[in-house]
């Protein structure tokens, strides 16, 4: 019987060197439907910001079929878009990249400020923007006393229960505001302002206040704060605000004091466009 002799290991190639970003393995292939979508957007860089269906067949080792399955969808969804040449991002990992480096200018920009006045008062900090109905937090600071407020980075509460929710949305135009309001709202303590004619009402206060918001226990029991919006051109980006135990809290002179920090702070981050209603 005659034996084919193979070269020696060391001279064989069973396969060409793997790229940076080429086949992954089937042992390797993610099963859920959040890591394909992350595998596929990642196999885009900038040397190649437009990929081929095979492209990113190659690049992912997911199936073909399967590719072409998570592509229609990522399209419908604004994720990727369809050119001549293939396959590139689309407008919603733009925007979402646009967004993160805006909060990113805020954070910088006004972090330090924050984080003195937290220590100058006493109390804790916050620096957050509005995304719809919401408020998202981009920054905290504090003490100990920090750790028992329900709030992080990244995190949301609802904007009509939260001084800097309510700061952001009386500097929106009114028809705006109240659109946003109209839906059923959550109450999340007996004290929670929910019907849209008060919050209405609420709005028009607090544009007497040059901006100035007050939550009295409506976001957390027995917890009160104050707040103030940063503004360029009239619109308020971010809004900060100081929070604390609500017996003897001294509404007027935190007010003053936010207001003169956030007016502060919006001279930083808008140094050529800061316009005060």
């Amino acid at each position: 019987m005659s034996v084919t002799m193979l070269p020696p290991a060391e001279t064989r190639h069973t396969h060409k060197p793997m790229r940076a970003k080429e086949t992954h393995t089937s042992a390797e292939v993610p099963v859920s439907m959040i890591e394909r979508m992350t595998l596929i957007l990642d196999a885009f860089d900038a040397s190649t910001p437009t990929l081929t269906l095979l492209g990113l067949v190659e690049r992912t080792g997911l199936p073909r079929s399967t590719v072409h399955r998570i592509l229609d969808q990522m399209i419908k969804l604004r994720w990727l878009a369809h050119t001549s040449g293939g396959y590139r991002l689309g407008m919603r990992a733009l925007e979402l990249g646009g967004l993160t480096a805006d909060h990113n200018e805020i954070r910088d920009a006004v972090s330090p400020l924050l984080h003195e006045l937290s220590q100058r008062t006493g109390m804790v900090g916050h620096l957050a923007v509005l995304d719809g109905r919401d408020v998202v937090y981009l920054d905290k600071a504090g003490g100990r006393f920090a750790a028992s407020l329900p709030t992080r980075l990244g995190g949301r509460m609802p904007a009509h229960a939260t001084a800097l929710g309510k700061a952001m949305l009386a500097c929106l135009e009114p028809n705006i505001a109240e659109a946003a309001l109209r839906t059923r709202l959550p109450r999340l303590t007996p004290r929670t302002i929910c019907e849209p004619e008060a919050l209405t009402r609420e709005l028009a206060q607090i544009r007497l206040r040059q901006g100035v918001a007050i939550d009295r226990e409506e976001a957390v029991a027995g917890i009160a704060c104050v707040a103030a919006p940063l503004r360029g051109r009239g619109t308020a980006p971010a809004a900060l605000s100081l929070s604390g135990r609500a017996d003897g809290m001294s509404y007027d002179r935190l007010a003053r004091v936010v207001l003169e920090v956030a007016h502060e702070a919006g001279r930083t981050l808008f140094p050529r466009r800061a316009h005060w209603r």
